[in-house]
C-alpha cells in the first residue's frame, strides 16, 4: 500500500497533525478542512471502505468519534457536528481507505451534502420491501 496516503501518514512518511492514536486508529486534522477543526479517523489496517470493516472495529470508531467529538468542541466551541463516511467514487471517496470524517458547524452554508429528489410512494413502497426483506 505505497501509494495509499493514509497508509503512508500511518507509517510516519507523510507528516500530519495526529491528534489521537491507540493500537487501531490514528486521528488527524483534514489538510483540507470543510470546516475549522475537521478531522479524520482512520484505521490503522488498510481497508478500502465500511463493508471491509470488522464489526469490532466499526464499534470502536463511532465510540472514538464520540470521544473526538467531545474533545473538539471544547477546543472550537461549535454545537453541531457532521459525521461523514464515503465509500467509492461516485459517494465522493477520494482515498481508497476506510475513513471518517468528523466536521464541526459554524453555520448552515458550509456544506451541501443533499440535493432533495422527488419522492415516488409507490418505488419507495416497493423498494422498502426488497430491502426489508433481504435483511430477514
Amino acid at each position: 500500500m505505497n501509494e495509499c496516503v493514509f497508509c503512508n501518514i500511518i507509517n510516519g512518511n507523510i507528516p500530519s497533525y495526529k491528534i489521537y492514536e491507540d493500537e487501531d486508529f490514528i486521528s488527524f486534522l483534514d489538510i483540507a478542512p470543510a470546516t475549522k477543526g475537521h478531522v479524520l479517523i482512520v484505521p490503522k489496517k488498510h481497508m478500502e471502505n465500511l463493508i471491509d470493516m470488522d464489526d469490532e472495529l466499526l464499534k470502536k470508531v463511532l465510540i472514538l468519534s464520540k470521544k473526538i467529538v467531545k474533545a473538539l468542541k471544547k477546543v472550537y466551541s461549535f454545537n453541531d457536528f457532521n459525521i461523514i463516511q464515503n465509500n467509492g467514487e461516485l459517494s465522493g471517496q477520494t482515498v481508497n481507505h476506510f475513513h471518517l470524517h468528523i466536521i464541526p458547524r459554524y453555520g448552515k452554508t458550509e456544506l451541501g451534502l443533499w440535493t432533495p429528489h422527488e419522492k415516488d410512494e409507490s418505488v419507495n413502497n416497493d423498494y422498502a420491501l426488497k430491502i426489508k426483506n433481504e435483511l430477514n
